[in-house]
């Protein structure tokens, strides 16, 4: 008498995971989300929140050599603010516009040249295409998130020393963070990331400062 029994066959992919196709794994899914694509704009994403930190801080701490009270510094670290955020977002548009049209443009030489006609092959590269209108909400939305932190730590303190230590703590505090995220999503050393951004940042705010407070013992 034969046993009766069902064989179901088992699948090992590369990365030595076993797969049973009866029921779809969800280790398929995920091999089919391009994690490069999400890594490049969260990496985007935490460079624009530094470079509206340090923009806005910097932009602040110049201003604030040469001017003390508040509203003023207020004024030019929105300022800043607003036209960083408008810059980044519509210079990422172009930016990511231009690649959108070079690599259409080149798909198009290789279907002539390769004769593709497959719908599957063009849907899958249509979904890994950048997309100009995310890249520029996304630096936009970035770069506000960062700048508007120097801005939260100024609002509500009028003393001068004061509130020039309070900004630059903050923005030194945020800059650690950006390193962390920017070294992880970069598999990078978090100790040596963390020490670029902030050296980079402290540099940016001194110069500015400096350089502004020349131009006020100048008189100009």
């Amino acid at each position: 008498m034969a046993s009766s029994h069902i064989e179901i066959p088992i699948i090992i992919h590369p990365n030595n995971e076993v797969v049973n196709p009866a029921k779809p794994s969800q280790a398929i899914e995920e091999n089919n989300i391009n994690y490069s694509q999400r890594a490049q704009v969260l990496r985007a994403a935490v460079l624009g929140a530094n470079d509206g930190l340090v923009t806005v801080t910097s932009l602040m701490m110049g201003v604030s050599a040469v001017r003390q009270d508040i509203k003023s510094v207020l004024l030019a670290g929105f300022a800043g603010l607003i036209a960083g955020a408008c810059s980044m977002g519509i210079g990422e548009f172009v930016s990511v516009y231009t690649q959108l049209d070079i690599e259409l443009a080149q798909m198009k030489r290789r279907k002539e040249e390769n004769k593709i006609t497959s719908i599957v092959d063009n849907e899958e590269k249509k979904e890994d295409l950048p997309n100009p209108f995310q890249a520029a909400m996304a630096s936009m939305v970035a770069f506000s998130i960062g700048g508007v932190v120097p801005l939260v730590g100024a609002i509500f303190i009028k003393d001068y020393k004061v509130r020039m230590c309070v900004v630059v703590a903050l923005a030194s505090l945020a800059l650690v963070v950006f390193g962390v995220i920017g070294a992880i999503l970069g598999k990078t050393s978090v100790n040596k990331s963390c020490l670029r951004v902030v050296i980079g940042g402290w540099m940016a705010m001194a110069i500015t400062f400096a350089f502004t407070k020349l131009i006020g013992f100048a008189g100009i």
